[in-house]
């Protein structure tokens, strides 16, 4: 036994490499990273012809490859497939980019594969947690005692405050089917997926009536409460927008919060896109009445820009959320009763979890506020002004002025349906790759969305996109179609 142990701890040491072969690997890694940021800028926002198929040429076997074959491998399947998400012509859906700063947090994280679930564990990588759930309730303006977690991003973040939602108010059993929850068409479906996986699909939803910019219409939420009040139902919930997706709307939170208050729902606001733009002047103007709701949720990989896999979840009373989310188990009973600091674990239905805290950390500390701030200011600016210019290119009607930094537009040919010329259009500037827009339906219609965040998106790549638009338009109308 002992010699077939042996035999085996020389094979398993392979998952240790030494100095040398750990120098070879960074640098390979290294250089392949330098020359990828090196040439974000010029390359297509969009391969539309790639599908990473060649992966399977490749299957994982008994012997290993080298790191240069590997590094190959990942440039033509995967960072030469799809979308470029971290180009700053990439202006669909709702971009992020992944500072670099974050890359080497994740990298010093995964390195010392700290467990962050719990204080006893590793109370430096929690209190880091708390220390940066703080520092967003502050900037929220939450006051007492808020509590919040570092998620993976705003699906987990929606589900876990529609949980605490629930069981703060007793939703549970007969009482589910009874129980009526409200938003717009335009809150974000993982919303309404968030209230399938907490049990609550029996719940009664109302789709609140909008203004005419796409906003919840707080008239239309009062009379909609009322109605089933009289009804003998029990409206609990109501979930606004702090900047939808779809269109970028801001739902009126000083309102809503005044309703849910007067008829005592929880407020829970979905800030996962729009959240962040508290931090500048011109976000602070329509996002200054978040601090009203019950719940919010926060996205750092969309408009703070660290990469995919960070969300944030804030409850105004911390009680609340642990109360939902505590649990404990017998193998946990050498952690201490008494703690300094609650731990995510107790605050989210993860207990491992990697330890997001430093990716967001580690560019806070090293940039500082002022960087993040004109950059938020300037997707605003960028969004109004590419609502400006494009009212200027023939054929193209906008939507409402941007409340953030999504615009809705669309081109209406002079014959024709509207509807298959802008779906055509969509795909022909998303075949074309310079740059990348995505589409969307409000009120039926086929309608072309810019949406503005990536921190590499500046004036140029606004100007690049209202040409290709112009461009393509027009070679579509000559064409024909």
């Amino acid at each position: 036994m002992i010699n077939e142990i042996r035999t085996l701890e020389s094979n398993a040491r392979m998952l240790e490499p030494g100095v040398a072969q750990r120098d070879q690997l960074i640098n390979q890694v290294i250089a392949y990273s330098q020359a990828y940021l090196e040439g974000v800028n010029e390359s297509p926002a969009n391969y539309p012809s790639v599908d990473g198929r060649g992966l399977y040429e490749s299957p994982i076997a008994e012997e290993g490859i080298e790191i240069e074959e590997a590094l190959a491998l990942l440039g033509e399947n995967v960072d030469k497939s799809g979308i470029t998400t971290t180009s700053g012509r990439f202006l669909g859906f709702i971009p992020g980019g992944g500072v670099f700063p974050a890359a080497l947090g994740d990298y010093l994280a995964a390195i010392a594969n700290r467990y962050s679930g719990h204080f006893f564990a590793s109370p430096g990588a929690v209190r880091m947690e708390n220390m940066l759930i703080s520092w967003m309730a502050d900037a929220v303006g939450y006051a007492n005692k808020p509590a919040g977690n570092l998620t993976s991003g705003g699906s987990i973040a929606n589900l876990i405050a529609i949980v605490t939602a629930r069981d703060t108010h007793g939703i549970t059993g007969d009482e589910v089917s009874r129980s009526v929850i409200y938003f717009t068409e335009h809150a974000h479906h993982s919303v309404e997926k968030a209230i399938h996986v907490a049990g609550l699909s029996s719940c009664l939803t109302r789709k609140v009536r909008v203004d005419d910019r796409y906003r919840m219409d707080a008239r239309a939420l009062r009379e909609a409460i009322e109605a089933d009040r009289s009804a003998g139902l029990n409206p609990w919930l109501v979930v606004a927008s702090a900047g939808t997706t779809n269109t970028g709307s801001v739902d009126p939170l000083g309102p809503v919060a005044a309703i849910a208050r007067q008829y005592d729902l929880w407020f829970h606001a979905d800030g996962a896109y729009g959240g962040f733009f508290i931090l500048c002047p011109e976000g602070q103007a329509v996002l200054s009445q978040m601090k009203e709701a019950d719940s919010l949720v926060m996205d750092p990989h969309k408009t703070l820009f660290l990469p995919y896999g960070t969300g944030a979840v804030l409850v105004k009373d911390g009680a609340k959320l642990y109360a939902s989310q505590n649990w404990a188990a017998a193998y946990m009973q050498d952690v201490p009763d008494e703690i300094a600091e609650v731990s995510p674990a107790d605050l989210s239905p993860e207990l491992t979890k990697h330890f997001r805290g430093l990716r967001l950390w580690l560019p806070l500390k090293l940039f500082g506020l002022a960087p993040f701030r004109a950059a938020l200011s300037e997707k605003i600016q960028l969004a109004r002004y590419f609502h400006e210019k494009i009212q200027l290119v023939e054929g193209f009607k906008v939507g409402p002025y941007p409340d953030l930094s999504v615009v809705t537009y669309r081109y209406l040919p002079e014959r024709g349906s509207a509807d298959a010329f802008n779906e055509l259009l969509t795909k022909k500037i998303q075949e074309d790759g310079r740059v990348f827009i995505s589409s969307t339906r409000v009120g039926g219609q086929f309608v072309l969305r810019l949406a503005i965040s990536s921190f590499r998106t500046h004036l140029s790549d606004i100007d690049e996109a209202l040409n290709v638009l112009d461009w393509t338009s027009k070679w579509l109308v000559g064409e024909g179609y």
